[in-house]
């Protein structure tokens, strides 16, 4: 692990640099995988019934 001191533009830039130097499908997983760990931190009640469900067209 390395340690660097940036400031903050130079580091979002790097992360924007890193992001879009991605894939498409990668950047879906990164996004999903995201997802995934905000819920683990914030853990929210749902009712199974008020989901949604995303088609794709053919």
């Amino acid at each position: 692990m390395e340690v660097t001191f940036t400031t903050k533009e130079e580091s979002n830039k790097l992360q924007e640099k890193a992001f879009l130097a991605l894939s498409p499908s990668e950047r879906f997983l990164a996004f999903l995988n995201l997802s995934i760990a905000i819920q683990r931190l914030h853990p929210t009640e749902f009712d199974p019934k008020e989901n949604f469900v995303l088609k794709k067209k053919k």
